[in-house]
C-alpha cells in the first residue's frame, strides 16, 4: 500500500507523515521515503520526482529493494547510499510526493494545505539561515509544479492545517481515520477504523423534564453542523409511541465527524473540535457508502456491553441528517444529464453522533449518550448540569426577519395546466397517480438596517404553530432545515421489524371551528373516494418497496385510511409492516423505498420520469427524508414536507419551501391548487406572509 503525504514546503508532512506510520506500525510493517533526501540541491524539486519514481518506486512496486543515493545538503552533492525494502505500506513524504508521476501508483494522496497567508516563508524576515534565503527559490518551484499539477484537487485526504497547527499525533489520528472512510482501503484499514468506531457507549439517567429549545440552545447553540429531531406534538391526546423520544446530537466530540455527498461524490469530515479538520473525498454511491458505514447492526460487540435495561429508545449515536430526492438517480432512475451547480444542496448531509442527548418525554427522563473517548466523560458532566439547571427560553421569540415575499416556481395557471397534463399521461396509461410538485422561494437581503434571517427562531415558531410526531431543526453549515412534517417515510428497528406510514388526503383545519363542523371535515376525509384512492395507491407501491427486502409473507397493511389530526389540518394515513429479510443490507431497503413513494406516485420509476419533464427544477432536500441511522442497526425517517428549507448566499438567505399533491384520473386543477395553498399554510403564516398571487 503506498500512501502520498504532500504539502507545500511551509505544510509540517514530514511530522505528520511520522506520526501516520507510528498509528499503522501497530499492525503492518511500514516504510517511509522523505522526498528531501532525493532533491539534488535548492533547485531540484522535478529531478527529485524523477528520482523518486525511478529508483524508489519502480523497484519497490515489483518487490523489490530500491538502492538509491540521498542528497547531501551540507556538502551539497550527493551522498550516501540507502536501501529500502518493500513493506506493508510505503509512505512517500515531501513536496512532490503527490506528483502526477508518483500519485498514479500511490492508493492514497493527503494534501496539507498551509494557508499562504500562514506561510512563514512569506512573512519571516532571513537571518542568514541559509534555507531561509533559498525560500523563494524554492516557492518559485512550487509555483510553477503546482500551476500545471493540480495536487489539492487530486487528493484524497486534505488536511487544513496552518503554519502553527497543533498535536501531529491528533492530526495523524484523524488523518488515518480518514484513509481507513476510503473504498479501496476501508477493508486494508479496518481494524484502525474499528478501534475508534466500536468502543462503549457511556450512558447516564437524568430524572427530568428540561425545556428542549433552552436545551438545545444551551448545548450545541456553538455547533454549525447540529440536529433535533423533535417530537414537538408529545403529550398531544392520539400521537402514541412515535413522539415519545426526540434527539439532539451534532458532530462534536474526539468521535464526531459528518459526510456530505453530491452527484456521486463524498466528503467525510473529521475533527470538527480541533484546528485541523480533516476531510477524505471519494466517489461513490451514497447507497453504498452508506451500507458499507451502517448496513449492519453492532449489536454483541463491546459497544453494547452496558447498555442499561431501562433505555427502550432505538437510537444508540450513529448518523442524522437527511437524504435528499436527487438520490432518485441511486434508486433505479437516471435523470436527465444536467451541467453540475457549484451552488448546489448537497444531496445527502449526516453528522456522526458521537454524544447525544435523548428527551423520552413519556417517562419524563434525559439520557446522556456518548462514545468512550478522552474528552466524553466531561461532555456528560456538562450536560447532565445543563439537563439539570433547567434553562428556559423566554416564549417571546425574536423576529427572524422582515416577512419574507415569496414567488411560485409556478403560477396558479401554470400549475393548473401542470395537473390537465399529468392527467393527460394517466389517460395515456403511463402512469396512474402523479405527486406533483411547485417551490416558493423568497430571498432576504441582508443590510445594516434590518436584522439577519434566524433560522432557529423561525423553528421555535413553527413547532408552536404545526407541532408535529416528526418536527425538525438541523444545521449543516450554510444551511438550516425547519420541518414540521407529520409522515413517517421507514422505520428499520433493531430487530428487523419494517415500517412505513404514508400520508396522502388532507384537509385544512380552520381556527376555532366548532367540534362538529371539524367532525364533519373529518369524516368528510375518511370517506373520499378520490382521497382513498391515493391512499391506496401509495400503500400498494410501498407494499412492493418493502416486498424486496422483506421475509415472504410478512408484508401487511396493519392500518388503512385512519385519520390523523394535527393542529392546521386533517391527514389520511395508512401503516404497512413487513419483516426484515435476515442478512439484507438495511441501506438498500432504505435504497428500495427512496425516494418516498407519497412524493413520486406509482408506478414509481416512470412516473419520476413525467415528474422530471413536468415540474421545472430540482426539488433539493424537499420530499426526500430526514432521521436518523442507529448504531445498533435501527433507523426512523420522515418525508421532507411541511420543511422550510434555509440557505444562508452571498447577501443574504434564501428561502425554500416545497409544496405539491397527488394528481389521479378525477384530480380537478382547481382543488390541487387549493391543496398545496393549503399545505403551506403552517410554514407560511409562521413567517408571517401568505401564498403568492
Amino acid at each position: 500500500m503506498f500512501i502520498a503525504v504532500d504539502g507545500r514546503a511551509a505544510a509540517d508532512t514530514a511530522s505528520i507523515a511520522l506520526e501516520i506510520a507510528a498509528i499503522l506500525r501497530r499492525r503492518r510493517s511500514v516504510s517511509i521515503v522523505h522526498l528531501e533526501d532525493l532533491y539534488p540541491g535548492w533547485d531540484g524539486l522535478a529531478e527529485g520526482i524523477k528520482r523518486c519514481a525511478a529508483y524508489v518506486l519502480g523497484p519497490l512496486l515489483m518487490g523489490q529493494d530500491a538502492a538509491w543515493r540521498a542528497w547531501d545538503w551540507e556538502a551539497g552533492q550527493e551522498g550516501e547510499e540507502r536501501l529500502t525494502s518493500p513493506t506493508d505500506v510505503v509512505i512517500l513524504q515531501g513536496t512532490g510526493a503527490a506528483s502526477a508521476e508518483l500519485r498514479l501508483h500511490c492508493h492514497a494522496v493527503v494534501w496539507v494545505e498551509v494557508p499562504r497567508e500562514n506561510d512563514r516563508r512569506h512573512t519571516a524576515k532571513p537571518t542568514g539561515d541559509a534555507r531561509a534565503l533559498h525560500w523563494k527559490r524554492w516557492t518559485a518551484q512550487e509555483n510553477a509544479w503546482l500551476a500545471v499539477d493540480n495536487v489539492a484537487s487530486a487528493a484524497d485526504v486534505t488536511i487544513a492545517a496552518s503554519a502553527d497547527s497543533g498535536d501531529s499525533a491528533e492530526t495523524a489520528s484523524l488523518a488515518v481515520r480518514a484513509l481507513a472512510e476510503l473504498p479501496n482501503l476501508r477493508k486494508t484499514l479496518a481494524s484502525e477504523r474499528d478501534e475508534k468506531s466500536s468502543g462503549s457507549v457511556l450512558f447516564r439517567k437524568l430524572s427530568a423534564r428540561p425545556d428542549p429549545e433552552g436545551l438545545f440552545a444551551g448545548l450545541f447553540d456553538g455547533s454549525r453542523y447540529a440536529a433535533w429531531l423533535d417530537a414537538s406534538d408529545a403529550g398531544t391526546p392520539g400521537t402514541g409511541p412515535r413522539s415519545r423520544y426526540s434527539i439532539m446530537a451534532d458532530d462534536g466530540g474526539g468521535l464526531g465527524r459528518r459526510m456530505s455527498h453530491l452527484n456521486g461524490k463524498n466528503e467525510v469530515v473529521f475533527g470538527p473540535a480541533t484546528a485541523t479538520p480533516v476531510t477524505a473525498r471519494f466517489n461513490q454511491a451514497f447507497f453504498t457508502w452508506l451500507s458499507d458505514e451502517w448496513g449492519q447492526p453492532r449489536k454483541g460487540t463491546s459497544a453494547w456491553a452496558i447498555k442499561p435495561e431501562s433505555f427502550k429508545c432505538d437510537f444508540e449515536l450513529g448518523w442524522v441528517g437527511y437524504l435528499g430526492y436527487g438520490l432518485q438517480r441511486e434508486c433505479g432512475y437516471k435523470p436527465a444529464i444536467t451541467e453540475p451547480d457549484d451552488d448546489a444542496i448537497p444531496d445527502a448531509q449526516l453528522v456522526f453522533a458521537a454524544r447525544a442527548v435523548i428527551l423520552d418525554h413519556e417517562g419524563g427522563y434525559v439520557w446522556l449518550l456518548a462514545l468512550d473517548s478522552p474528552g466524553a466523560r466531561t461532555w456528560l458532566d456538562d450536560a447532565e448540569n445543563r439537563v439539570m439547571a433547567g434553562r428556559h427560553l423566554s416564549h417571546v421569540i425574536p423576529s427572524a426577519a422582515p416577512s419574507p415575499e415569496f414567488r411560485a416556481r409556478d403560477s396558479a395557471a401554470a400549475y393548473r395546466a401542470k395537473v390537465q397534463a399529468a392527467k393527460a399521461e394517466i389517460a395515456k396509461g403511463n402512469t396512474y397517480e402523479v405527486c406533483l410538485t411547485t417551490t416558493l422561494e423568497a430571498t432576504v437581503a441582508a443590510t445594516s438596517g434590518s436584522p439577519a434571517f434566524n433560522p432557529w427562531a423561525i423553528y421555535r415558531r413553527l413547532r408552536r404553530r404545526s407541532p408535529a410526531s416528526f418536527a425538525a431543526f438541523a444545521r449543516f453549515g450554510p444551511l438550516a432545515i425547519a420541518s414540521s412534517s407529520p409522515e413517517r417515510f421507514l422505520q428499520i428497528t433493531e430487530d428487523g421489524s419494517l415500517r412505513a406510514e404514508p400520508i396522502k388526503g388532507t384537509r385544512r383545519r380552520s381556527p376555532g371551528a366548532h367540534p362538529d363542523e371539524d367532525a364533519r371535515t373529518r369524516a368528510e376525509l375518511a370517506a373520499n373516494p378520490k382521497d382513498r384512492a391515493e391512499n391506496l395507491m401509495i400503500v400498494d407501491l410501498l407494499r412492493n418497496d418493502l416486498s424486496h427486502f422483506a421475509i415472504p409473507g410478512s408484508v401487511s397493511v396493519s392500518r388503512l385510511f385512519a385519520v390523523e389530526s394535527y393542529s392546521t389540518v386533517h391527514q389520511l394515513v395508512s401503516t404497512v409492516e413487513a419483516t426484515l429479510r435476515p442478512g439484507a443490507s438495511r441501506a438498500h431497503v432504505v435504497a428500495a423505498a427512496f425516494p418516498p413513494g407519497s412524493m413520486t406516485g406509482a408506478p414509481k420509476i416512470s412516473t419520476m420520469g413525467i415528474l422530471e419533464r413536468l415540474e421545472a427544477g430540482p426539488r433539493g432536500v424537499y420530499s426526500g427524508a430526514l432521521g436518523y441511522f442507529s448504531r445498533s442497526g435501527a433507523a426512523d425517517l420522515s418525508v421532507v414536507i411541511r420543511t422550510l428549507v434555509i440557505k444562508q448566499i452571498e447577501g443574504g438567505t434564501k428561502l425554500s419551501l416545497g409544496v405539491g399533491g397527488a394528481i389521479v384520473a378525477d384530480s380537478t386543477p382547481e382543488e390541487e391548487h387549493d391543496e398545496i395553498r393549503t399545505k403551506a399554510f403552517a410554514v407560511l403564516s409562521t413567517l408571517g406572509t401568505e401564498f403568492p398571487k
